[in-house]
């Protein structure tokens, strides 16, 4: 194992980085499509849903955020090679994981959208650990500074 950050890391890191940030910006994406939803956008929504928005708490919320724009600044952090990608990257999943409690266990969500809504949280929770992990491996194996 070197530390020498003049290794340089093999063009599947830049592919796994570039898709990895395109994936977080989508997540950012709708974190502000939900934290910003006009009152015409909620009022399409059927009633089952509206609620779901208007009771969602700010923890939740808040978990979201966190989660979004933790992976959004951990990616940028293993596209510039930087060690602090991997501690970022767990605070994003650490996000995830409350969000997904919410989800999961307190919210109508599966009761709503039926159980294909499950799908999407479980690939988010997978996705944020293989990056917590993708990070690591990066810095063991010396391509970050």
């Amino acid at each position: 194992m070197t530390t020498d950050s003049s290794v340089k890391p093999p063009v599947w890191f830049w592919v796994v980085s570039v898709v990895a940030l395109i994936w977080n910006l989508m997540g950012v994406m709708a974190y502000l499509g939900q934290a910003f939803m006009t009152e015409e956008a909620l009022a399409a929504l059927s009633e089952a849903e509206r609620t779901m928005y208007e009771t969602q708490p700010a923890w939740a919320t808040t978990a979201f955020a966190i989660a979004v724009w933790g992976g959004l600044v951990g990616c940028i952090a293993l596209l510039l090679r930087k060690k602090w990608a991997h501690p970022v990257l767990l605070v994003s999943l650490i996000g995830i994981i409350v969000q997904m409690t919410h989800a999961f266990f307190i919210s109508s969500n599966f009761d709503v959208y039926g159980p294909g809504a499950m799908i999407m949280p479980i690939m988010v929770i997978i996705i944020g650990v293989a990056l917590v992990f993708f990070a690591r491996m990066a810095i063991n194996r010396g391509w970050f500074s």
